[in-house]
């Protein structure tokens, strides 16, 4: 939910107008939205690069799940897991426009935890893998187009320890 939506939505539920403070937060929101579309736009533009790299990444730091009986072993569950990273990575595309992490938590946090260990994949590896979008999209990046995305990588990692 955008900070526009919740502003809307608190100060609805308290049948009142918008707090100077509220309309402050929505200014800076919208001056703000030329940079978070030109992240999300190189995000998405370079995601098979992304994916690729940091998938690259993970694979050597956790070479156990690509040997025999890993997660990710075999063409077809090494490609899964680049699917999975490639849907970690759009999901930061959303928080970055959003500028909140409620579309990361609503849409890929809630049950993740449970899904990966009803599976059998290590959480550890797939924080790895996303530690490796984060270095990867942050070396395509701007100081400060970095510093913005990196907030919405760390949380999701944050959401797999």
């Amino acid at each position: 939910m955008s900070i526009v939506t919740k502003s809307i939505v608190n100060a609805d539920a308290e049948a009142r107008y918008l707090s100077p403070g509220e309309l402050d937060r929505i200014k800076g929101f919208v001056s703000s939205g030329e940079k978070r579309l030109r992240i999300a736009q190189t995000l998405s533009d370079s995601r098979e690069r992304i994916v690729k790299q940091a998938g690259d990444q993970m694979f050597q730091k956790r070479p156990d799940v690509v040997s025999p009986g890993g997660s990710a072993y075999g063409e077809e569950m090494t490609a899964t897991c680049l699917r999975d990273l490639d849907y970690y990575l759009r999901l930061v595309t959303y928080g970055v426009v959003s500028g909140d992490v409620t579309p990361i938590e609503e849409i890929g946090v809630v049950g993740m935890r449970e899904m990966y260990t009803s599976l059998g994949v290590p959480i550890g590896a797939v924080g790895e893998g996303v530690r490796g979008l984060k270095s990867v999209a942050s070396s395509l990046l701007s100081g400060e187009d970095a510093a913005e995305a990196g907030a919405y990588f760390d949380y999701l990692i944050g959401a797999l320890q």
